[in-house]
């Protein structure tokens, strides 16, 4: 699935945890998501999944997340847009 990275963000709280972000739309999807991911060690990631603009549909949100655990190209494409905007 194609999808258009709109923007994405990266920082570092309490000198130890990344949190970042990545503002997306999936090829065929009405809705723009945001993920956020979280790290203790920059290795090891947890992610949430939402909507941006407004909510939007609960099952829309449901495939996408399914899509997101099943697809790990999909997955760590929105990462890595997340960590190269990261301030070196």
């Amino acid at each position: 699935m194609n999808i258009e990275i709109i923007r994405a963000e990266m920082r570092r709280e309490d000198e130890k945890n990344y949190v970042g972000n990545t503002v997306f739309r999936a090829e065929g999807e009405k809705s723009v998501y945001e993920i956020t991911f979280m790290s203790k060690n920059g290795k090891d990631w947890d992610y949430s999944l939402h909507f941006t603009e407004q909510s939007g549909d609960e099952e829309e949100l449901l495939r996408m997340d399914q899509l997101l655990e099943n697809d790990d190209d999909m997955y760590n494409q929105l990462l890595d847009a997340a960590l190269d905007a990261y301030p070196a």
